[in-house]
């Protein structure tokens, strides 16, 4: 398969293309904005074609699907006119700004009958496979999920992490991994609840705290954040045990990864050999493509944690708990 590349954010720069490279396929074109940008990109990472324009992209015949790691707001516009293009699409999260957007997008793609894939690379890695594996076979009666991811962000004012207008907040950016770790052990919530704090005074969540709660009792607390050193910690409670795992998210590439738990008695510690889940979320989107199977993360799971996304922010907004629509 030979990707596009629209956009030349660092997500693509740091961990995507490389991702790329290191699989049986290859890029050969990246858009930017700005030529020169698309240029010295492509001159860095040998792709034999760059375009001042993402739609200039789009016509190039030599792609097969495209990568989108645009700022939020773009990445509704980009992916349906990749799809009207005919290009499969494996796209940034969160897919869309909302779920309504969201649902506009996963119909845009049925229509054009082109495969989209959500960029939730977590959930391509063994470990969180193996994870979800327990949950579902050995642990009995999940009660509680605890999820947080965060990070320090300081010294860098432009960041689009910090712009309402792009959609940035930590729940947008991070907190999305909590909400989707959560749903994955606990399904759909009823109802919500959250709290938020804009630290910088500049119009988005530097830092979230929320509770999903559920129809049997069942709850999840979610936390993501700028404010504090970086922590991505994900703890499934159970009536017959525990699991746990640190890094749980945008886990190191080159170090092996533990996952502890202690189910009917039985403690143990697994160890995964280190790998590149971004890697294996290239190689498995080019899987989806060529079988036509929907995707792990496709539009209706994309679409669900927007729903969660979408209550959050609503109850933030409103000061009281919220049930999903």
């Amino acid at each position: 398969m030979e990707f596009g590349i629209i956009g030349t954010a660092g997500i693509a720069r740091k961990s995507v293309l490389p991702a790329i490279d290191a699989s049986e396929h290859a890029v050969g074109a990246v858009a930017s904005r700005d030529l020169e940008r698309a240029r010295a990109f492509a001159d860095e990472f040998d792709i034999p074609r760059s375009y001042g324009a993402y739609g200039e992209l789009l016509e190039d015949g030599g792609i097969d699907a495209v990568y989108i790691p645009l700022p939020n707001t773009a990445h509704a516009e980009w992916t349906i006119r990749a799809a009207d293009a005919g290009l499969d699409v494996l796209c940034e999260k969160p897919l869309a700004v909302d779920a309504d957007q969201a649902r506009d997008v996963a119909a845009r793609c049925e229509d054009r009958g082109v495969t989209l894939m959500e960029a939730f690379m977590y959930r391509y890695h063994p470990r969180t496979e193996r994870a979800i594996e327990l949950a579902r076979e050995e642990l009995a009666d999940v009660r509680s999920v605890s999820a947080a991811f965060k990070f320090p962000l300081f010294g860098d004012p432009d960041n689009v992490r910090l712009d309402p207008d792009l959609a940035g907040g930590s729940l947008m950016d991070v907190g999305c991994y909590a909400v989707s770790a959560a749903r994955q052990f606990l399904g759909e919530p009823d109802r919500v609840y959250a709290h938020t704090h804009d630290s910088r005074a500049v119009g988005v969540d530097t830092e979230l705290a929320g509770i999903l709660e559920y129809h049997d009792g069942a709850s999840a607390r979610i936390a993501s954040g700028f404010d504090t050193q970086k922590v991505q910690r994900c703890r499934v409670e159970a009536a017959n045990g525990w699991l746990e795992v640190e890094d749980a998210f945008d886990a190191p590439l080159e170090e092996p990864l533990e996952l502890e738990y202690r189910i009917d008695g039985r403690h143990a510690v697994e160890t995964f050999d280190p790998v590149d889940h971004y890697r294996l979320q290239v190689e498995r989107f080019a899987d989806y493509v060529e079988s036509g199977a929907r995707p792990r993360t496709d539009a209706d799971e994309a679409v669900a944690n927007m729903r969660v996304i979408d209550a959050l922010y609503e109850s933030a907004e409103r000061g009281e708990l919220r049930a999903l629509p």
